[in-house]
């Protein structure tokens, strides 16, 4: 063996000890990881797709997915340290490359949007986490240090340090960034609930300057303008939850 293949065996096995506290032993994620399974099926169907044998590539790659239930296409770059947890249902397309240590969960798609030929699936930075059931779809990049939430579908580009939630996904930047890979979903931002409380307080503010308008003129002391609050262009969520 070569001393970058084995590099590459010591980083995904690390991922697996790293990224999931059921892990007991390696011996166990040899037998028993569907995730690690697909990983290293899928570097051999690769390493046929670069040699031209494309036929004998796909085979492998169909064979990974009736064993693990994930279809790893057999073009995709795929870069040590990816921890595929659980795995059922996961599709990364032909064209999709990801970075190191990259976590995805049950459910994730990076797929395309477009019939033509070339570049056509996402790019995945460093250290990004793809929650369950999230679609990536596109020739879009996933920023470094970024994590998409659950069943959220992202279809632009996301820069680095972000979390995206929702439906189309919506970026939220980091107050600060993390400088491990973050797999604490139960914080996740609500950016729906932040805009509809700023509607809400917006509301408010109009209601009271139009009571002192009506106070003012009942008064006879004529029309005073009111400041109107002003919404950010971009959501930055800081404080106690920066760590998301």
């Amino acid at each position: 063996m070569t001393s970058k293949l084995l590099n590459t065996i010591r980083d995904d096995v690390r991922a697996c000890f790293d990224r999931d506290p059921a892990v007991r032993s390696l011996l166990e994620i040899i037998l028993c990881y569907p995730g690690f399974h697909a990983i290293w099926i899928h570097r051999l169907a690769h390493w046929m797709w670069k040699r031209k044998l494309r036929l004998l590539g796909r085979i492998l790659s169909q064979m990974n997915r009736a064993l693990t239930g994930i279809e790893i296409h057999p073009g995709a770059k795929i870069a040590p340290g990816l921890f595929i947890d659980h795995g059922m249902g996961v599709v990364i397309g032909e064209t999709a490359e990801i970075g190191r240590n990259v976590t995805l969960y049950h459910g994730v798609t990076l797929g395309g949007v477009r019939m033509e030929k070339g570049k056509r699936h996402p790019t995945i930075g460093d250290d990004v986490v793809i929650g369950a059931g999230a679609k990536v779809l596109g020739a879009i990049d996933i920023g470094c240090g970024s994590r998409i939430g659950v069943n959220s579908v992202v279809v632009n580009s996301v820069p680095p340090n972000s979390v995206v939630v929702g439906i189309p996904g919506r970026v939220i930047v980091r107050s600060e960034p993390k400088l491990e890979v973050d797999l604490d979903h139960g914080q996740l931002p609500d950016a729906i609930g932040r805009t509809l409380l700023g509607l809400i307080s917006r509301v408010e503010t109009m209601e009271r300057a139009l009571k002192e308008v009506e106070v003012n003129i009942e008064s006879g002391n004529g029309l005073k303008p009111q400041p109107m609050p002003v919404f950010p262009e971009q959501v930055t969520w800081d404080g106690e939850d920066f760590m998301i």
